[in-house]
This record gives structure tokens, sequence and C-alpha cells, in this order.
């Protein structure tokens, strides 16, 4: 069959089995198995079953992904989220919005425990929502905050989304790890701004906490030292080049495992806490392996019938600027982000996308972080935006149109950020640029 109509097909099928409520991973692999048959036949789509499997995963760099995703768990159970929050609160309560603000201090504290968007936006919300129904904050702009800061989750490295891009890319896991710190912070500060702007007037302005004295915050500040020192294992082993990836996320959840037997000292309930922490661990690894797996066909069938490649050179050879191609490129992540998880984006999309962004000569890490920024971006937006369910799941009196409506400011917000760092590549690369043994 032409390389087009199977391609066609193959795409079609994809959000038909989607439609249906196929899971992602199979709507996927049985596309990618029919493009195969149709290309060339079933005996060569066997062969390739035979092996696709373990090469599209038995890989050692993707061990990192089950260690931090534990070592998130374990900070969450520590209730590290809660010291946090307290922190936070300390230091920015007393302004207009501060609670608010103190929402993303806390999930951009907890992103540097946890690689996952999700559990940042669930243990925040748990902690600060509570507050700012008790302040009389406004009830999107409280819950929009919440779901918005737990895309910091997935930015501030360890992220797991940060590892995906590399294992699919093929990009030092390290470098993506690193590049990822000053983005998050600038899309913190940007949120915070945003909030200030939003607290001008209304209910919220005058929902403030007593302002604490500077020993006070210094004081409360030392009280989040499991942070620091997740931080400074985590991060700062990889930037100084003393450990992998992986070791230091093996080092991190370990450090993690510690911290929470410490908190839970003479306490009971430890053991529940512990099975929770792995059981998320092992669905959640399972739940991205195989989408990898699936991913790893359709790649495939796309690689069998040249489609990077042609586009690559289509691309490269069109008299478009560059920039404009790799703008184009970032887009197409929003209409897709209103229907798919973000894992799903990034393997649907990178075997396209990628050979045609390095054909321009663009860097792999400055693109892996816009990818990453565009992404966040389908976590908070409707119908699919998963961080969005996860509050309305805590914050039940809170319509879902209104968390949906709080959210939308942040969409904003996160517009304007990937610009800034589209614009202005060394926000990016300056720091992975720098590590040790660069």
């Amino acid at each position: 069959m032409d390389a087009g109509a199977a391609t066609t097909i193959a795409v079609i099928l994809i959000f038909a089995l989607m439609g249906l409520g196929a899971p992602v991973f199979a709507a996927l692999a049985l596309a990618g198995a029919t493009g195969i048959i149709m290309v060339e036949n079933f005996s060569f789509l066997m062969t390739v079953l035979k092996s696709i499997s373990y090469s599209t995963t038995a890989s050692y760099a993707l061990t990192v992904i089950p260690l931090f995703i534990l070592m998130g768990s374990f900070a969450h159970h520590a209730e590290v989220g809660k010291k946090l929050f307290a922190v936070a609160n300390k230091w920015v309560g007393h302004l207009p919005g501060g609670l608010a603000m103190a929402a993303i201090l806390t999930s951009a504290g907890f992103a540097a425990t946890s690689g996952s968007s999700v559990a940042t936006a669930a243990t925040v919300g748990a902690v600060a929502l509570p507050e700012m129904r008790k302040a009389g904050y406004d009830r999107g702009l409280a819950a929009g905050a919440v779901a918005a800061g737990g895309v910091l989750g997935v930015l501030i490295p360890p992220s797991v989304l940060l590892i995906f891009y590399a294992a699919l890319t093929e990009v030092s896991a390290g470098k993506m790890l690193i590049a990822g710190f000053v983005p998050g912070i600038i899309t913190m500060l940007v949120f915070m701004a945003g909030i200030r702007f939003l607290s001008r007037k209304g209910a919220t302005r005058d929902a403030v906490t007593a302002r604490a004295s500077w020993g006070v915050r210094i004081r409360a500040t030392g009280s989040a030292w499991q942070v620091f020192v997740l931080f400074i294992v985590v991060l700062g082993g990889i930037y100084l080049g003393f450990v992998t990836p992986t070791e230091a996320g093996a080092i991190g959840a370990f450090v993690a495992l510690i911290l929470l037997l410490v908190s839970h000292a003479g306490r009971i309930g430890l053991g529940p806490k512990l099975v929770d922490s792995f059981r998320s661990t092992i669905n959640t690894t399972v739940m991205i392996l195989f989408t990898m797996i699936g991913a790893g066909i359709f790649s495939y069938f796309l690689t069998l019938i040249q489609v990077p490649q042609k586009l690559a050179e289509y691309v490269s050879t069109s008299g478009v600027a560059p920039h404009v191609i790799v703008a184009l490129f970032l887009l197409v992540f929003i209409p897709l982000g209103m229907f798919l998880d973000a894992f799903s984006m990034m393997v649907i999309t990178l075997p396209i996308m990628f050979p045609a962004v390095e054909a321009l000569g663009f860097d792999p890490i400055w693109f892996g972080i816009l990818t990453v920024k565009m992404v966040e971006i389908g976590l908070i937006t409707p119908p699919v935006g998963l961080n969005v369910y996860v509050i309305a799941g805590i914050d039940r009196d809170t319509p879902l149109t209104t968390i949906f409506r709080g959210a939308g400011w942040f969409v904003l917000m996160e517009l304007f950020t990937v610009a800034v760092l589209f614009t202005f590549p060394a926000i990016i690369t300056s720091l992975p640029d720098s590590m040790v043994g660069n």
C-alpha cells in the first residue's frame, strides 16, 4: 500500500481506538501494527514484535523513572508538602493572594522531591485548598493556582517527563534534568506575579495572614530541611558530576525513605504508607513502559515508511524560517493537550518532530524544555486537564467549570513563559552547558 495512505489510516485508527476507550498504548500499538502489515506483511510484523518490547524498554537509563517516582511517594508520606506550605505561608501569606502564592512556592518545593505533576497537585491541594477556603479566597483562583502549581512537578527536576523525553530522543538525561531548573523557577515567579495581579481587588485581596518577622521566617525555613537535602543529593550530585541520574535517583529514593522513617518514628501507620508508595510506583512505571512499547511499534512503522526523514528533508529545504517551523510544532501541542495525556503527546509527536528539529540545527535540550512546557498546558486545559480533575476530586464543592476558569489565567501565563524561553534559548541551555564533565 502507498505510504501516505497507510499513514492516514494508522493515524485515524489511533484516534478511533482512543475514542472507543482503548488505552493509549494499545491504540498506538494496534495502529502501528496495522500500518506495518499494510506496507509489509504479517510475517514481517511478527519478526518485529519478537524484539521490539525488549529493545524499547530494556534500558539502564529508564531505571531512574521508578526511582524518582518512589522518591516522590516517600516524600509525600513524610508530609513534606505540609511543612513546605507552612514555610511558604510565613514568607508570602501577608501579601494579597499570599496563600495562593504559598501554594505555588510549595508546589515548586515539592516538585524538587517528586517527578510527578499529579502527585504535586494532589499533595499541595490537600494542604492549601482548605486554608484558602477558610480565608475566603475566590474558588476559581484557589483551585486554578493549585492545579497550575502541579505542572511544576514535570519541569523542576527530578522530573519523570524530562527523563521520558531523554529516553525517546536519546539526549543526555542529566542535561535535561539540569536544564529544567531555571525555566521551572521562572515559571514559578510568573505564576506568583500573575496571582498578585489577579488579587489586586475582591475578597482575595484582603484575605491575608499576619506578617511574620524575619527571624520567624528564617527559623521556619529550617524546618523544611528535607527538601534541601533531597535537592542537594539529587540535583547537586548530577550537576557536579558526582553521580549519574540513575545513581542520583537511587540515592534520592533511599534518603526519602530515611526521611519517611524518621517522620514516623514512634507513630503507627508506616506499613500501609510503604505499601502504597511501592504500589503507586509500580502502577505508574508499568503505565509509562507500556506507553513506550506502544510508541515503539508506531515509531517503527513511521520509520519504515520514512515519515520522520521525509519531514526533516522537507522542512530543511522549504525556505520557511526555522524558528517559524519550531513555533508551529509547539503550537500543535495545544489541541493535542485537550485530548491526550503528557506521555501520549510526546510519543506521538517526537518521532516525527525531533528529526526535523535536529535537521534545522536547534539544540535538542532547548526544544525538549519547550516541549515539556507545552505539554504542561495540556494538564490544565479542558476537557482532559488531568490536574484539574485531581483538584476537583479534592475540592468537591467547587464546580469543574470554575476550576477550569481559574486555571485559564495560568494557561496565559504559561504561554507568556514559553515565549520568553523561545526567544532567549540561553535561559535553558546555560546551566546544562556549565555542568562538570560536560
